[in-house]
């Protein structure tokens, strides 16, 4: 679907008439292409006394051949600005981003990341030091909605022996374009060496709702890494699943979720037709829009059903003993904003997101004894048919209101899962991340 607006506003009359009336003017966002580099200018590094991550950034921006300052050089574009708060240990020693990110803020580059990494506050040495790392929140969240031109912010709160590099080079990179003002955390684990070009190869991933849409990118993303991906849809759907298996290099397979036998037969076919699966994406979701007074029971039961009931039925046989699930699996659910701030005329979609990330949280523990990962995303408004059948101002409404003044692409989602997917997202488990651009509403 074309952003119309974001196209004028990008004209030389449209520059010319948006500065003058005040008008909210979105960047074009950077996104990635294969072959493209995790970071495209020079990167400015700092930390607060005694913070302890300053070796693996190092190493990570090795690796990623990133041009490396340690004080801002004047009239310098930053690609990102990278802050090790790991030290602040106290309220009065938060002054260190300040002092930071004062002088170099507004010398972030288009479509520039601003990352700030933590200790989770949990985790921390006493209770002033977890007040202090708890406030790291506030001001990334805060500085996300201050940066300018595409560029966006998030927060790291990293274990001890956490391994950064996966979550570092998607924060880092165009593949996190729409992702902003964002808290992810990540725990001690073990991570395999990976090919980063293609981290998927010789794995086997599965797509529920893989026929069109978020769906059908999140299986061309996952296909792109090396997956090969069994895109799951209803009969009906089986024209469209089809094409976009041949597309990719995929299978297919057609049944409905909701299917009292359908848990055992996706594990059955994973297991006898590929010998397993490594990551399951349930994408699979319906409205039925209604206000609460108005709505029926039938339409209540059915959004339950698909987008809830049928993932947790899906996710308990993929974590029991005998499941196809290999080591290192990966389980992603698909949540929504509006599982987090509500929705006019949205209740029974609402409530069902809402219980996806209740079921990643609460699930999380038995995936890591397993040695797997689940996480979620949580898209805001992504460009969609879904989305264009919206009347036009509450349309618009829906694009603006984020701090990078437009809507997501199916990507978005997509990259997002495919990090989450990555076998060295180990230490990435029970997280929630909203694909929203930093919506204004919500938490």
């Amino acid at each position: 679907m074309t952003d119309r607006y974001q196209q004028f506003t990008s004209s030389p009359l449209g520059r010319v008439i948006t500065r003058r009336l005040g008008l909210p003017a979105p960047t074009p966002l950077r996104r990635h292409r294969p072959g493209d580099p995790v970071v495209t200018g020079p990167v400015l590094v700092g930390s607060a006394p005694g913070g302890r991550l300053g070796d693996a950034v190092a190493e990570l921006l090795g690796e990623v051949d990133a041009q490396v300052h340690r004080t801002p050089v004047e009239d310098e574009r930053y690609a990102a600005l990278v802050f090790d708060a790991t030290g602040i240990t106290a309220g009065e020693q938060l002054r260190a981003l300040h002092e930071f990110f004062g002088p170099a803020i507004r010398r972030t580059a288009r479509c520039g990341r601003l990352i700030v990494l933590g200790t989770p506050p949990e985790q921390a040495a006493d209770p002033r030091a977890s007040v202090a790392q708890r406030a790291l929140e506030g001001f990334v969240r805060t500085a996300g909605k201050e940066l300018k031109h595409g560029a966006t912010a998030q927060l790291v709160y990293a274990s001890e022996a956490a391994d950064l590099g996966s979550t570092l080079r998607f924060l880092l990179s165009a593949k996190s374009a729409y992702v902003s003002g964002q808290v992810v955390r990540i725990g001690a684990a073990e991570v395999p060496e990976v090919d980063w070009e293609h981290p998927l190869r010789d794995r086997v991933a599965l797509v529920t709702g893989a026929s069109r849409g978020i769906g059908a990118a999140i299986a061309e993303t996952l296909a792109r890494d090396g997956a090969h991906v069994v895109c799951l849809d209803v009969p009906a759907q089986g024209g469209d699943l089809a094409a976009v298996a041949n597309r990719i290099g995929g299978s297919t397979l057609q049944l409905d979720i909701t299917a009292d036998d359908a848990p055992q037969r996706i594990t059955d076919h994973l297991a006898e037709r590929h010998g397993g699966v490594d990551v399951v994406v349930n994408n699979a979701g319906i409205t039925r829009d209604k206000t609460i007074g108005k709505m029926t029971g039938q339409q209540w039961d059915a959004v339950i059903g698909v987008n809830l009931t049928a993932q947790e039925r899906i996710n308990e046989r993929l974590l029991a003993d005998d499941s196809p699930l290999r080591p290192g699996g990966r389980i992603v659910g698909v949540a929504s904003m509006s599982g987090i701030a509500g929705n006019v005329g949205q209740a029974n979609y609402a409530a069902s997101k809402a219980g996806v990330i209740g079921l990643v949280q609460a699930t999380a523990p038995t995936a890591a004894r397993r040695g797997a990962t689940i996480n979620a995303v949580a898209p805001g408004f992504v460009e969609t048919s879904m989305t264009a059948a919206i009347p036009l101002v509450v349309r618009e409404a829906g694009r603006r209101m984020n701090s990078l003044r437009q809507g997501g692409l199916p990507v978005d989602v997509a990259e997002t899962i495919a990090w989450f997917a990555n076998p060295a997202s180990a230490g990435v488990n029970g997280n929630v991340v909203r694909v929203c651009g930093q919506s204004l509403l919500g938490a």
